[in-house]
């Protein structure tokens, strides 16, 4: 025979020497609504944090454009002997296009534009291709 007391609203089982409430288990209104916000701060965090990912992976592509065209400029310059500060005509259509050293003008994934530098080749350290989104930072 199982000896129990009980005292208010506890029943006190002396064979598991544990105490039970006589209460329906489950959760009240205000708990439910302390883990629904919870849970909707949690998922704002992740929003953001996603929100910012793309944010720098457009800049790492706009900037990975930049370095191809950079590259074009400079290789060109090599093979055909021309100096930084020479004006050559067409000289984005020298460096992009089928065959060239960029196939096609790239577009920034940042919904920005891109502005070449005309017919001069740059200096060491300036760039040929710039973005209208790079002082924007």
């Amino acid at each position: 025979m199982k000896s129990t007391s009980q005292i208010g609203r506890f029943r006190i089982s002396r064979r598991s020497l544990r105490v039970e409430s006589l209460r329906a288990r489950g959760m009240t209104l205000l708990e439910l609504t302390v883990v629904i916000l919870v849970l909707l701060t949690l998922i704002s965090i992740l929003f953001v944090g996603a929100n910012a990912w793309k944010n720098g992976s457009d800049r790492v592509l706009c900037i990975l454009n930049l370095q191809a065209v950079q590259k074009g400029v400079r290789s060109y310059s090599n093979i055909n002997g021309r100096n930084p500060g020479e004006t050559v005509t067409g000289l984005q259509n020298e460096i992009i296009g089928p065959g060239r050293f960029v196939e096609v003008m790239p577009e920034c994934p940042g919904h920005g534009a891109y502005t070449t530098g005309g017919d001069v080749i740059p200096a060491l350290g300036s760039l040929y291709l710039e973005c209208s989104l790079s002082a924007s930072g």
